[in-house]
């Protein structure tokens, strides 16, 4: 239709989401049959009507309709040509499928909820997996003093992505006096999270934070927000600058093909580094 491309897809990334909506317990998409997925990157093979700045061949990448059926697990996709940009260069195919939704989580909770500044002292749970692995490098690229939690096995991983301070949650307490925290666990892990924050510092969520530190928040005059990712062409085109000056790249930990898209989202369990995509 008017305003949308066709793209032939090449990666999908999975996200928690997906296995979400699979098993019932977030229904974004009501009762099935649906399809899953809204990571995609791939060729444009056909442009409608009133769209501009995409032709045919074109090297695409996005996150289109969220949190409305996108479709992304399989070979072609219709997307809104707005919720779409140009894919770098400097990116494969598997990296750029497996950038856009926690790409995208990351630099709106960063940028557009967490207003990250120079110099800010920054933590970021979870520091090395879909979401967090994206928002160590958007910091530091961004100028932030950036402590980021992780298991002991991948410290070293949070150090190579940009981290000045890398933490084994598991064993060290997390610190204090942080102007913006990105925390995607929430629940009663998001009480901790104000606990470390500056008063007037920012606390983002990504899962509804329990009722105890709704109130530490306002108590402590802590910021704290939880969000939902939104399709942002703006903040598409915002990563793939920082991947085309080599601030920004995704870690694929594994790929799979579409016919085994089921075992690829188990894959999650294992808490792999980086991103796991499907590769239609």
């Amino acid at each position: 239709r008017d305003g949308e491309i066709l793209v032939r897809n090449r990666a999908a990334g999975v996200n928690p989401v997906d296995t979400a909506v699979r098993e019932g317990w977030y229904p974004l998409l009501g009762e099935p049959p649906f399809t899953l997925g809204w990571d995609v990157a791939g060729e444009v093979l056909a442009v409608g009507g009133d769209v501009t700045g995409f032709t045919v061949g074109d090297r695409v990448f996005g996150m289109p309709h969220f949190p409305a059926q996108a479709a992304a697990y399989a070979t072609h996709v219709v997307a809104p040509a707005a919720q779409m940009a140009i894919l770098p260069e400097t990116l494969t195919f598997s990296e750029g499928g497996a950038l856009p939704l926690a790409g995208l989580t990351a630099w709106q909770a960063m940028v557009t909820h967490g207003g990250i500044e120079a110099g800010q002292k920054v933590l970021i749970h979870g520091g090395a997996g879909g979401v967090g692995h994206l928002a160590v490098q958007i910091a530091s690229a961004l100028g932030a003093d950036v402590t980021a939690t992780a298991s002991a096995a991948k410290l070293a991983t949070l150090r190579q992505l940009g981290a000045h301070t890398a933490i084994d949650y598991k064993t060290s307490p997390i610190g204090e006096a942080y102007d913006l925290i990105l925390d995607p666990q929430s629940g009663e892990q998001a009480e901790a999270s104000v606990s470390a924050a500056n008063p007037g510092g920012r606390v983002i969520t990504l899962l509804p934070p329990s009722d105890a530190a709704v109130a530490m928040a306002e108590k402590k005059g802590v910021n704290l927000l939880s969000m939902t990712v939104a399709p942002d062409a703006e903040g598409l085109r915002a990563l793939a600058d920082l991947a085309e000056r080599g601030k920004l790249r995704p870690i694929v930990a594994g790929t799979w093909p579409l016919a085994e898209a089921g075992a690829a989202m188990d894959s999650l369990q294992n808490r792999p580094e980086g991103k796991i995509v499907i590769l239609p």
